[in-house]
């Protein structure tokens, strides 16, 4: 069986010396719950922002408010916004961010429930993907969460 993706990250981020910092919107501090669940996690994780609304975008990781309105919040643009804000705000070599509609309400015929932007950014790159996760609120928190870390793995691995 494969290690959990949570240890692997910490591994990956500790082989580098760096340091995570997460902003997270739909997924409503999962990632941050999940690699807490990780002894000795203060090593390389800083801690997260869970900014729900957009007005904790704004306020607290940056996001300026044009970028909003011009795509969304659940947007390439948005999630690149909050990656850069977080890691900035908390000092962190890379900072993963996601935003999403988990449903059952919020969904558009271009942005339909489940559709989630995970963004990443350090030093020597930006990052953005969109996915769209199927199931109810909690399988659509659950797989943007896991997701976001797989990538995260990914770039680390790199």
């Amino acid at each position: 069986m494969a290690e959990p993706l949570e240890f692997t990250v910490g591994k990956l981020l500790e082989r580098r010396a760096w340091h995570l910092a997460v902003a997270e919107s739909c997924t409503g501090g999962l990632i941050a719950h999940t690699l807490t669940n990780v002894s000795g996690s203060s090593n390389y994780f800083l801690g997260g922002v869970t900014a729900y609304a957009n007005e904790a975008k704004q306020r607290l990781l940056g996001v300026r408010r044009e970028t909003i309105e011009q795509h969304g919040a659940v947007s390439q643009e948005t999630v690149f916004e909050m990656a850069q804000g977080v890691r900035h705000a908390l000092g962190a070599e890379v900072g993963l961010s996601v935003s999403g509609i988990a449903g059952p309400s919020g969904g558009t015929p271009d942005k339909p429930i489940g559709t989630v932007w995970i963004g990443l950014s350090a030093e020597d790159t930006m990052r953005a993907w969109c996915f769209h996760f199927h199931g109810d609120r909690l399988q659509v928190k659950q797989g943007a969460a896991q997701k976001a870390l797989r990538l995260l793995v990914e770039y680390l691995s790199d």
